[in-house]
């Protein structure tokens, strides 16, 4: 503790120490998206139900490998494995004759 010396009223004061307390743990930030941004953010958060803000902190999380609920989450995140690509449907390789099915490809007796 510090002590001082009241002047006016001739005492002596004892001064506790002062604790910083901080009321945001958290960081807040300002982001400014792009046009289509905003709106793709706008429409996932009215079909998800969920907040914008929330969005944005998981992206930021997934991102930076925080958080990640799954082992695959965080082995992208580490950079040990790639990330999944989007499914792309593309056009079969083999036409099968008319009024053969693949299940009449199968090799098998318990079909």
């Amino acid at each position: 503790m510090l002590s001082g010396h009241d002047h006016a009223h001739g005492v002596a004061a004892v001064v506790p120490p002062v604790e910083v307390v901080r009321y945001h743990k958290d960081m807040a930030t300002n982001l400014r998206l792009d046009g289509e941004a905003a709106a793709a953010l706008r429409t996932a958060a009215r079909a998800s139900g969920r907040s914008q803000q929330d969005l944005l902190r998981e992206a930021v999380d997934r991102f930076l490998g925080l958080g990640s609920t799954t082992s695959r989450d965080r082995a992208v995140a580490s950079g040990l494995v790639r990330a999944p690509s989007a499914f792309v449907d593309v056009e079969p390789s083999v036409q099968l004759s008319p009024g053969t099915s693949s299940l009449d490809l199968l090799e098998r007796d318990d079909r």
